[in-house]
């Protein structure tokens, strides 16, 4: 069995073959030059976060849709499924914002419980940050360098040292802040949730957090080939 991480190459041309498109099918339902399809089908070529979304919107699938596997057995998964992935940050998911950059990992793992990412931080306000996240679930956050102040709905501000970790309730409204004298604190995060479509949920929260001024909006880059 192997267990290499597929490349978006490859699920694009997955995807492309479950629905017997030929290369100039796709181009025209997604929107995208068959040339630049035919590139990233053979790896020489990879796709921005607005590409991406494109795709997905115009074929009617979800983002974590198009960035799985298929799956020839879509029964329950035995209670001993066997999976494995090597989360590298040169493959993730990144979405890159003013004030973080966002780096999903382990993304090609259908209907996962945990989202695992690195989270680089430069905001240092909640003027900077905006309005407290929520999303479903619960989510672990350790600080990989640097220090966080973190922000909550219901709890004094408190700050976490390189080495330290906090647990927290998603659905109170929170914020990673990069403490004072460190310009840029970088924190791995592991949110889990019953929710299957929580990726879907967290894209759409940097969706709105992008969505402002345009002067603060910026180009959300896909990862670096091979990835989901």
């Amino acid at each position: 069995m192997s267990a290499a991480t597929p490349t978006l190459g490859a699920l694009v041309r997955g995807l492309r073959s479950r629905n017997g498109w030929t290369l100039k099918q796709m181009s025209e339902k997604a929107g995208i030059p068959v040339s630049t399809l035919s590139k990233v089908e053979h790896d020489r070529l990879t796709l921005t976060y607005d590409k991406l979304q494109q795709i997905s919107q115009r074929l009617g699938l979800r983002m974590s849709e198009l960035f799985a596997e298929s799956s020839r057995d879509e029964t329950p998964a035995a209670q001993v499924t066997a999976r494995r992935s090597k989360g590298l940050l040169d493959e993730a998911l990144r979405v890159e914002t003013p004030n973080y950059d966002y780096y999903y990992l382990c993304t090609e793992l259908r209907r996962k419980r945990m989202i695992p990412a690195i989270t680089k931080i430069r905001a240092k306000t909640l003027e900077q940050f905006g309005d407290l996240v929520r999303h479903a679930g619960e989510e672990f956050v350790y600080v990989v360098r640097g220090s966080v102040v973190v922000v909550t709905e219901f709890y004094d501000a408190m700050v976490l040292h390189e080495g330290e970790s906090l647990y927290i309730d998603s659905s109170m409204g929170h914020a990673y802040l990069a403490a004072e004298g460190c310009d840029e604190a970088e924190v791995l995060g592991v949110m889990s949730s019953s929710d299957a479509e929580l990726l879907d949920s967290l894209l759409d929260i940097h969706e709105e957090q992008l969505g402002g001024a345009p002067e603060k909006r910026q180009s959300r880059k896909a990862m670096a080939l091979p990835r989901l």
